[in-house]
């Protein structure tokens, strides 16, 4: 038999981690008691963060708090969806075909007429579209060697109440609502002729402003318009309102409210087309100086333009808060509170040049409330203008005439060629659409 050695177990020394210090004890924190320090900053970061996310929630909670809205019962005044023509036009319609050739203040290139070419109803939506003046007349006839007479001129009902035109500015601050028949302005709204010497000719664009000048007007409350505005180059389509009476003086003294203008410009025109639209207030101590500048807002459309779908144009107006929006309350483009005199808004100097002369200002609405002059009975307008020497189309952009121009609305007709083939051929995108008109007075 052979005899087997017993085995022995060799033993190897631990192999220890390079990390560690060869010399003194292996350092075991999870065994040590906890620095407090850590247990503060623990609860410290964590109730940090607690306190931004309840302040955060007070503060959306407050937001929507502190929005001013209308109060009290709201009264019916108009509900026009346009199933039917019946009653929107006429002597005892709805709306007033306002008919005018004089540009209304602004140096627009437009005749307004009552041709249901301009204005009409079908399939349950008005429509205000511009159309050449020249399908009518013929090209000769507006360039040269004609005489036109505007058929159903308003100049009678719309001079001497909220009609004014900027080009008889006056250095009076407040002035009667009585005046004399001004035959100059019933000569410029009425009648127009053409003289290819002074390069003087007819309104090479017809179209349409109504208004609700004799049928409704609110004083506080709310109106809702549903529109889709046109496309075309130099079309400026606008929901707007105007004072019942010039209570504080002839515009923009009584003021002005914009619910919505637009450009019919496509949206790569630099100054803002289709893809935006604008609300402001116009208001001022004298007729040539309007501070609208301290009072308007834009909102746009990040994909498509206003021109492809219905929107609702709103104001909500009282004498505490006036909010205009697009569609929400969200896409607000004026929100103002009543909480100063819009004297005191505007900051007027006391003393202003206008050309050679030195004019004191004096406070229109003195009399008046904090909203004054917004404090008045409004009525509606809605219309489509055509270029203009306002500022409205800033020179440059591709812009066919120069505000500053003796013959600007020659140059615009010159240059037909490249603005009409924007126009589209069929109506419902060449006019401003409305699907529904409502009003609401505070009762």
């Amino acid at each position: 038999m052979y005899s087997v050695a017993p085995s022995h177990k060799v033993e190897r020394e631990r192999p220890k981690s390079t990390m560690l210090s060869a010399k003194g004890p292996l350092q075991k924190p999870w065994i040590q008691s906890r620095d407090p320090h850590s247990r503060v900053a623990y609860f410290l970061t964590y109730g940090v963060m607690l306190i931004g996310v309840g302040l955060g929630v007070l503060r959306c909670y407050l937001g929507w708090f502190d929005v001013p809205l209308l109060q009290g019962p709201m009264c019916l005044v108009m509900d026009e969806n346009f199933d039917s023509e019946d009653g929107i036009f006429g002597e005892n319609g709805k709306f007033l075909r306002e008919v005018d050739m004089s540009g209304f203040g602004n140096g627009q290139f437009e005749m307004t007429t009552a041709s249901k070419n301009n204005s009409f109803v079908k399939d349950g939506h008005l429509y205000l579209a511009p159309t050449l003046t020249s399908d009518n007349l013929g090209e000769a006839a507006i360039e040269d060697g004609f005489v036109y007479n505007i058929t159903g001129c308003t100049f009678n009902i719309t001079h001497g109440l909220s009609y004014t035109s900027s080009s008889h500015a006056t250095n009076v601050s407040v002035i009667g609502s009585d005046q004399d028949f001004d035959l100059e302005g019933y000569t410029r709204a009425c009648s127009a002729v053409s003289n290819a010497t002074t390069g003087q000719i007819i309104n090479p664009v017809q179209s349409a402003r109504l208004s609700t000048r004799r049928s409704a007007s609110i004083k506080y409350g709310r109106v809702e318009v549903r529109a889709k505005i046109p496309t075309g180059d130099w079309l400026w389509p606008a929901i707007w309102m105007l004072p019942v009476d010039n209570t504080y003086g002839p515009w923009p003294l009584s003021g002005e409210i914009d619910i919505m203008e637009a450009r019919g410009n496509g949206p790569r025109y630099p100054k803002q087309g289709t893809n935006w639209v604008r609300g402001s207030l116009n208001w001022g101590p004298v007729t040539w100086l309007n501070a609208v500048a301290k009072t308007f807002g834009a909102w746009p459309l990040r994909r498509g333009g206003y021109d492809k779908d219905f929107h609702t144009y709103a104001l909500e107006w009282d004498e505490k808060f006036m909010r205009i929006y697009v569609d929400t309350r969200l896409n607000h483009m004026l929100a103002l509170n009543m909480d100063k005199s819009f004297w005191d808004r505007g900051d007027f100097p006391p003393v202003v040049q206008n050309g050679s002369q030195t004019v004191i200002l004096n406070n229109p609405w003195v009399n008046g409330t904090k909203a004054a002059p917004f404090d008045q009975p409004f009525y509606l307008i809605l219309d489509v203008a055509v270029g203009g020497t306002n500022g409205w189309f800033p020179d440059g952009g591709n812009k066919p005439w120069l505000d500053g121009s003796q013959n600007a609305m020659g140059e615009f007709w010159k240059r037909k060629d490249e603005w009409l083939p924007t126009w589209p051929q069929t109506v419902e995108e060449r006019a401003l659409v409305i699907d529904s008109v409502k009003m609401w007075q505070k009762c």
